[in-house]
């Protein structure tokens, strides 16, 4: 029997691709809840606490971008896969701008689905025992995924989190779009380079104007002294 990795929620208004997911989300060992409606599916985060929340884009009731701000403006910060029917970048960034964690374009394979929430536990969980890491006014503790600048608090996203631990981890060194994507988000694809400039850009929000992250003109980014 496969082992209990917690409960992946579904936010399907095609049952036929909802039920396909959940069959293969079932064999990997996740529990899986349905939901056809965006606002259902929004009680049901709330409700049932998932460890991965599979988000259409496009739902009847509440679509996924507002489903998507409203619970991150509530404070849950429970790893989203959305997943859209068009494959345009715009949609992706305006995901990626409310919290998403990743993206999927239907149609797509059951399986890289699967893969991809692993990764996407894998960068939640994050090491264990790693010491607390500070650059100037920046510190960060990766077992209490708590980060603080200046002394205040910064609530951030898993990928956005993640991102920013890898970077302080490796200060001074300069890390390519594509070289980010691998170790980060745990692929390559040059043409994906505009999500890193994304979550880069909401880091630099969140961290205000004083912020570390420094960009290296036709290369990529760093990390400075904040």
């Amino acid at each position: 029997m496969p082992e209990d990795k917690g409960l992946v929620l579904i936010v399907e208004d095609e049952a036929h691709i909802a039920d396909l997911q959940r069959l293969y989300l079932t064999r990997d060992g996740f529990g899986v809840h349905v939901e056809s409606d965006g606002r259902a599916g929004l009680a049901a985060a709330r409700r049932l606490r998932p460890v991965t929340i599979v988000l259409d884009l496009t739902l009847p009731g509440l679509d996924g971008i507002e489903f998507c701000r409203l619970l991150r403006d509530s404070g849950d910060w429970t790893p989203v896969v959305m997943v859209t029917a068009r494959d345009e970048e715009a949609d992706r960034i305006i995901g990626l701008e409310l919290g998403a964690d990743d993206y999927l374009t239907k149609p797509f394979s059951p399986r890289e689905l699967v893969a991809r929430i692993r990764t996407v536990l894998r960068r939640a969980a994050g090491p264990p025992a790693e010491p607390v890491l500070t650059l100037g006014a920046l510190t960060l503790d990766p077992a209490r995924r708590t980060v603080h600048h200046e002394g205040r608090p910064v609530d951030l996203t898993t990928t956005e989190f993640n991102l920013l631990a890898y970077l302080m981890r490796r200060p001074g060194q300069v890390f390519t779009r594509a070289q980010l994507l691998s170790h980060v988000w745990g692929y390559a694809d040059y043409r994906d380079g505009r999500v890193v400039d994304v979550y880069v850009s909401q880091l630099r929000a969140k961290l205000g104007g004083a912020g570390p992250i420094r960009t290296v003109r036709g290369v990529g980014y760093s990390l400075g002294p904040a």
